[in-house]
């Protein structure tokens, strides 16, 4: 089972990775393809994603027979905040709509596939 500190490094790593991404696509791209609340939206993903991740390490360490639960609740309590966070966001009449949609759910895509990562090589310890 990992630990809290692994995942919250690889978090780190993972993060890092995309904003400089981010930053290398802005400035190699500029125009209307980043929308401003870019940084945002990342910080916001790499803080949830933190979060559910250690509370689901914190609850699989303690009841292992609800694996599957535990792992789908996370996932459901993530897409539901993720929804508020964008009617929050879009609450003020965003001019820019389309890339903000566009960009929100690119970051979304890859912070889930973080997670699938994580849960992979987390499964792949119940294994052996």
């Amino acid at each position: 089972m990992k630990s809290y500190k692994t995942l919250l490094i690889q978090l780190g790593v993972f993060t890092g990775l995309l904003c400089l991404m981010i930053a290398a696509l802005q400035w190699l791209l500029p125009g209307p393809w980043m929308h401003p609340q870019v940084w945002t939206i990342t910080v916001f993903f790499a803080i949830l994603t933190g979060l559910t991740g250690i509370f689901s390490i914190h609850l699989l360490k303690n009841d292992k027979l609800n694996s599957v639960s535990i792992i789908l609740g996370s996932t459901v309590f993530r897409l539901i905040v993720s929804l508020l966070f964008v009617f929050v966001l879009l609450w003020g009449e965003d001019e820019n709509l389309l890339w903000f949609v566009v960009n929100f759910f690119i970051i979304y895509l890859l912070y889930l596939l973080f997670d699938i990562y994580s849960l992979i090589t987390n499964l792949r310890l119940h294994l052996k």
